[in-house]
Order: structure tokens, then sequence, then C-alpha cells
């Protein structure tokens, strides 16, 4: 019975895309692949009910999961794949010949880098003097008010690409896209650093729930 189903769900997919999908759905057919013999439609309903949402599913950590019943750790990890991939496909279509000419695009490139992060990340996007990006980089895993070792790497990875200048963006994730004075006066330290350089600090991103803040735009990089 469950191996008709299994094939109907998924010559379903196979023709018509997931479009016409439920949410439940689409994660019956992910745990198809992690799960064999056993009925994912019931622990699929499972996990909507847990997190609510498909969104919330696959923002929902690898503990969190593995609670759920009949959700193990192979199942949990092919979850937690797909936002990983989602950003890294992304990024991958944005990056060849971008090109960032003001704070909106700088916004809007940036954004995918921060899909499916739960945690805070600091991003270092470098461009030569055409503003056409040269690198797109996780440079440090934490606040970016984790001081001198994230100003350091931000420096060393800045001179290693020869930019002519750079945006850096970080995530408050579950939190407001609103630059903390923690946050401005880092930046601040950051731009006078990189100035002395030859560098450029072009703007800082601050992203969260899928908005953003530029510092640019705000005029926070005047403070």
């Amino acid at each position: 019975m469950h191996d008709g189903h299994r094939k109907r769900l998924t010559e379903r997919f196979i023709k018509d895309d997931i479009d016409s999908f439920e949410s439940h759905n689409i994660l019956e057919l992910i745990l198809f692949f992690a799960i064999p013999r056993i009925d994912t439609n019931l622990i699929a309903h499972r996990l909507i009910k847990a997190f609510r949402t498909l969104s919330g599913v696959f923002d929902a950590s690898f503990g969190d999961l593995e609670k759920i019943e009949g959700v193990g750790k192979s199942a949990a990890t092919l979850i937690k794949l797909f936002p990983s991939v989602m950003r890294k496909y992304k990024e991958d279509k944005e990056r060849d010949f971008a090109i960032i000419k003001d704070a909106e695009m700088a916004g809007n490139y940036l954004l995918p880098s921060f899909v499916g992060r739960n945690d805070e990340v600091v991003v270092l996007v470098c461009l030569d003097c055409k503003r056409k990006v040269l690198a797109n980089l996780v440079i440090f895993e934490g606040s970016v008010n984790s001081a001198q070792i994230s100003i350091r790497k931000i420096v060393e990875v800045a001179l290693r690409f020869n930019s002519s200048s750079v945006i850096i963006a970080h995530n408050h994730p579950g939190g407001l896209a609103l630059p903390s004075k923690e946050d401005v006066a880092t930046t601040i330290t950051v731009k006078k650093i990189l100035e002395g350089v030859g560098i450029d600090l072009i703007d800082h991103i601050v992203v969260a729930d899928g908005d953003f803040v530029s510092f640019a735009d705000s005029g926070l990089l005047r403070e």
C-alpha cells in the first residue's frame, strides 16, 4: 500500500512539480528518501503540527526535529539539507557578474545568504573598483561585535581579494533588522581600519526575517 502511494506521489511531482502540493505532501515526499517502508504521511503531519508551517519545519533545529516520533538522524539531516541547498542555489544564481550599485541592490543580493540560518553569522562581500562582486563569504560565526578576531578576518579577506570596497552583513535570527549601538560602534571601527589599508566600507546590511536595514541608507556610516 505504501509503495503504491509513494509511486503515485513521486509521479505527481515529476509531472506537475509541487505547485499543487500541500506542505505535508512536500515533507512526505522528502521523507521517502530517508525513511523506507514506513508511512511518511503521518510523520509529515506530526512535523507540521509541531512546527506549524513548512518553513517552520525547515528552520527547526536538529534536536527539535529528532524529538518528533518517526524522525531519526537521517530524516532530520535530509530536512535540514533543504534550506542550506536553497541558500547555496540562490547565492550561486546571483553570484556571477553581480554588480552592486546601491543599498537596495546590496540588501537584495545578500538576503539569500541568510536563508535557513538559525545562528548569527557575518558575511563579507568584496567588490572591485566597478563594484562587481569578487567574493561573497561567511567569515565569522557569531556576533559582529565579537571583537578583534572578526575585524582582523575582515581586513585579511578584503586584502586577499584585492578589494576596492566591501560590504558587511550579519543577521539577527528571530529578531528585528535593527542595528544595535554595539553594531554601529563596531562598524565605525571596521570602517576606519579598512580606510587605513585603502579599502572603502560602503555598507553594512542587517538582515532579519527576510527584511534588511542598510547602514548607508540610514546614515549610520557617518556616525
